[in-house]
């Protein structure tokens, strides 16, 4: 080998090291934002599934009317939608339609789904799987759909809509 050739290896060798340190270092970073976009995805679905347990577990009145109550710190909903979410429970009357009908709702399972962010906001779907009944009634499964959106900065649910599912 002449000194031309040498030096040519000695080159190669020098760009390997740099592509090979480059390509450590870029491999680092994308751990870094999979693990953090992890960790908000993760957040972003257990709050929705929180919310589902407690929406859609109650036996009387005054469970239904705590529904809120169970989950308003991991929510910044508009009031519009935190009013047509969570109503009182009364008839026309102004009688208690969950005590006077008897109506119970237990929550079964759920799974949540994500997508990309955008715009600092997690889309989170969830199907729910509920069991209600009524005075007198037997026990019948509902599945439902959820679907939300997670705030990155608030680190809060910011709007949620429910779809029961027709089966």
């Amino acid at each position: 080998m002449n000194g031309s050739k040498r030096e040519q290896i000695s080159e190669i060798r020098k760009e390997t090291v740099n592509v090979m340190t480059a390509q450590k270092s870029t491999t680092q970073e994308m751990s870094k934002i999979e693990s953090v976009y992890n960790i908000d995805d993760v957040t972003a679905k257990s709050q929705l599934l929180t919310f589902a347990k407690a929406y859609y577990t109650f036996s009387s009145q005054a469970d239904y009317l705590q529904r809120f109550d169970k989950v308003s710190s991991i929510l910044a909903l508009s009031d519009e939608q935190k009013n047509k979410l969570f109503d009182n429970g009364l008839d026309d009357t102004g009688g208690s339609r969950i005590d006077n009908l008897g109506l119970q709702s237990t929550y079964d399972t759920a799974t949540g789904y994500t997508s990309d962010v955008n715009d600092n906001m997690i889309e989170v779907l969830a199907t729910v799987v509920v069991k209600t009944s009524g005075s007198n009634q037997q026990s019948v499964k509902q599945v439902i759909v959820l679907h939300a959106f997670y705030d990155l900065k608030q680190q809060k649910l910011v709007s949620i809509k429910i779809n029961p599912v027709q089966g």
